[in-house]
């Protein structure tokens, strides 16, 4: 059997289409029998280690894919933590729907006091008080018309100070002090009375018990002549707080006045209307200090 080059090619039985070769019965070549299991032992021992070293191979692919995997999942996570500013992931952050809602006392701010609250009584209209502060000044001016300043008084002795069936109301109703003041102008003359009284509710029941005949004196002097003493005037009745104010109106030179005479209704309207405004100003400043305080 020949090994060299043209000859027969040699039988591999682990290569596909090598040839047995055909022993014949007449050959005189008897195949090594040990020879060719040594070779096919050494193959097979190659075979195992390359299926071996392909073992190895394999699960190393397998575990660099796995590392990539974990790099690349960790380079997700770094890049989610850059975006959200290194904060902790969603489920580590409490809803706003877990954290309590702040709690506030209900608080409210207190009424605003009432002016009227300091003239309803004398236990709470405590401010100082006289004709000359009740009505300062020396002219008033008062829808449109300037008013001189004439006379001013103030008694406790309340019959005094008016005439006809006045003085019994003051009285019943426990008159404590009667302020009067005197305003002109071109003739015609104002006397402003205010009487006080403890209460709201007795100077509410002068002014439902006055009648026409309840008239507060006019006061002369000043400049101004006695006027309204004997001639028709008129005259006016109301009530505020604790004040009772009236106002008789007339002509200085004694005549009388008729329902033509617009000038002595607007005058004697005008100083009532000033004479409200006055004692509403007076208890706005008394709630306004005690605001203040």
């Amino acid at each position: 059997m020949s090994f060299g080059q043209g000859g027969e090619p040699r039988w591999d039985p682990w290569t596909p289409g090598s040839q047995q070769p055909q022993w014949s019965e007449q050959s005189n070549d008897t195949p090594d029998w040990a020879a060719l299991a040594e070779a096919s032992e050494a193959r097979n021992k190659r075979r195992r280690l390359w299926m071996i070293g392909g073992g190895a191979l394999a699960t190393l692919a397998v575990g660099a894919i796995v590392a990539v995997a974990v790099v690349s999942a960790n380079g997700d996570a770094e890049a989610s933590d850059n975006t959200s500013g290194g904060q902790p992931a969603t489920a580590d952050i409490p809803s706003a729907s877990d954290e309590p809602a702040p709690s506030f006392a209900p608080t409210s701010a207190p009424p605003p006091l009432d002016p009227k609250d300091f003239i309803a009584s004398a236990k709470k209209d405590t401010a100082p008080i006289s004709a000359e502060t009740l009505f300062p000044g020396t002219r008033l001016t008062a829808g449109g018309t300037v008013y001189q300043k004439g006379a001013t008084a103030s008694t406790t002795d309340c019959a005094s100070a008016v005439q006809g069936s006045l003085d019994q109301v003051l009285a019943t109703n426990d008159c404590t002090r009667v302020m009067r003041v005197t305003y002109s102008k071109d003739g015609v003359a104002v006397t402003v009375g205010v009487a006080l009284f403890d209460t709201e509710a007795q100077a509410t029941k002068v002014k439902q018990t006055a009648d026409k005949k309840s008239i507060v004196t006019s006061l002369p002097g000043d400049g101004v002549p006695a006027f309204c003493r004997t001639a028709i005037c008129r005259s006016t009745t109301n009530s505020y707080g604790r004040y009772a104010y009236f106002t008789i109106a007339g002509f200085t030179d004694g005549k009388d006045v008729t329902e033509q005479d617009t000038a002595v209704f607007a005058a004697g309207d005008n100083l009532e209307e000033f004479t409200f405004q006055r004692i509403r100003e007076r208890g706005e400043a008394q709630a306004s200090a005690a605001a203040d305080q």
